[in-house]
């Protein structure tokens, strides 16, 4: 294997161990699960759609889709992931495929797919163009790409800065994650491979948190990226507890009477003919 080969290859491995620390699956199911369905919505998905859920995670997307009866695919580089998802949809009655892949290379022929969704997903595989190239590759012309993800300006945004000086520094390369929240990259990332592009600004409702240490010490516990960062610094206390002191300054920002909101895009266009 050639040098060129090897660093991806690492870095891939790197993510999905990542994605696998804590409890993402709670995230998904106890905080942000609204996104799925209205992900789902927005994309018009309907009985008997051929749907990809690209970074699905535990499903929260792919789920709801195939409970309207949709032949869906769910598709993630974390294979843990996946099998918590399989348990959730048994429980719910939902049947979809569950399969592991990488968003930058994805196993599928080129327009497969009725609709192609990902929702706070794939605004984490580390080369967006390679990652948006491949949305509109396996959507078939006509069909729907659809997209879930944080803004930079927005909570979760400000929380990837607020870790940036205490994570390890990104490979060459790697674009942050909370660009793909921003309209004009994500227009630039989908190019002419899509027409009827509608980016719109919406916010989610987390009454979650009473106070801005329960949000810490549940982002500590849970949140692959944020646990990722505590284990780069765990050898210095006095990093640890900035960090800490970061965290909670941004979680008092904007909560208020235990309610937060979280800004994310929401895009929906349609795949060129």
């Amino acid at each position: 294997m050639s040098n060129e080969n090897a660093v991806p290859d690492a870095l891939k491995a790197k993510h999905r161990a990542m994605w696998a620390l804590g409890d993402y699956p709670d995230v998904a199911t106890h905080v942000i699960h609204e996104l799925g369905g209205e992900l789902v919505r927005a994309c018009g998905v309907g009985k008997g759609d051929r749907v990809l859920d690209v970074a699905a995670g535990s499903g929260n997307a792919a789920v709801p889709a195939a409970l309207l009866g949709a032949d869906v695919v769910a598709s993630d580089l974390t294979p843990e992931l996946l099998e918590v998802g399989r348990r959730l949809a048994e429980t719910s009655g939902a049947r979809l495929d569950w399969r592991e892949a990488d968003a930058e290379a994805l196993p599928f022929a080129d327009g497969e797919f009725d609709t192609v969704m990902s929702c706070v997903g794939v605004m984490f595989a580390p080369h967006h163009q390679q990652a948006a190239d491949e949305l509109v590759r396996v959507c078939r012309p006509g069909g729907t790409v659809g997209l879930i993800n944080w803004t930079p300006e927005g909570f979760i945004g400000q929380m990837f800065a607020a870790m940036r000086p205490y994570a390890p520094p990104p490979p060459p390369g790697v674009q942050p994650p909370p660009l793909w929240g921003d309209p004009e990259h994500v227009h630039a990332l989908l190019g002419d491979g899509v027409t009827d592009v509608d980016a719109r600004r919406q916010r989610l409702r987390v009454d979650r948190f009473a106070r801005p240490e329960e949000f810490r010490d549940y982002f500590k516990a849970c949140y692959g990226p944020t646990i990722a960062t505590y284990r780069f610094v765990s050898e210095d206390p006095e990093r640890v507890a900035a960090l800490d002191a970061a965290l909670d300054d941004l979680a008092s920002r904007h909560l208020a009477d235990g309610v937060m909101e979280w800004e994310y895009l929401l895009v929906t266009a349609q795949r060129s003919a």
